[in-house]
């Protein structure tokens, strides 16, 4: 019904923004990582949304890529997630971490986001698999669990996800697991 707003950014407070559009003020909820990116108030912006219609509710999300709208989209449809804990995910996760989680069927990284739990994280896996972007995750290759061997072996070695998933950017694709650590820890070291 309502799906873009482009306007005078009038208030911020996580996780809702006030979006003035022609003298009419839309509160509309946002992930974190769309809040972040946000212009500073006064500015112009536009939000892509989507509208949800409860018994008890009319509530209008935004966000400021078709990316994340997708995903937002592609989340609701799975059982047992609504648009508040979809919300929650997207604030968790970035949609190309995501991505990767479910390419490499890594639960952990989704069980660290509020309100998911190991059951549903499970179920994000099943559901999302192949129907996220193929250029936003992992090429689906046999070094992808090379990959995730490394990425799990730095997490245990006590570095955060973001910091292994940065460290595997910077290797070769045909790189193997023992390799692959004593260089990504080279990496991580400077």
């Amino acid at each position: 019904m309502i799906g873009r707003l482009t306007g005078t950014l009038a208030a911020k407070t996580p996780p809702q923004v006030l979006v003035d559009v022609g003298g009419v003020g839309y509160e509309v909820d946002v992930p974190m990582s769309s809040f972040y990116n946000l212009p500073a108030l006064g500015e112009r912006v536009t939000l892509l949304t989507h509208f949800v219609v409860r018994e008890d509710a009319q509530v209008l999300f935004g966000f400021l890529s078709q990316e994340e709208r997708a995903t937002f989209r592609l989340l609701v449809k799975i059982s047992g997630v609504g648009p508040r804990t979809a919300l929650s995910i997207l604030s968790g996760l970035s949609v190309a971490e995501l991505a990767q989680a479910v390419s490499l069927q890594q639960s952990g990284r989704l069980v660290k986001v509020p309100g998911i739990g190991k059951k549903t994280a499970e179920r994000l896996l099943l559901e999302l698999k192949g129907k996220l972007g193929p250029d936003l995750a992992l090429p689906a290759t046999a070094g992808s669990a090379a990959q995730a061997d490394i990425v799990q072996a730095l997490v245990a070695l006590g570095y955060s996800e973001r910091e292994a998933a940065a460290a595997l950017k910077a290797l070769p694709a045909d790189t193997g697991v023992s390799e692959g650590i004593k260089l990504a820890l080279k990496a991580l070291a400077r």
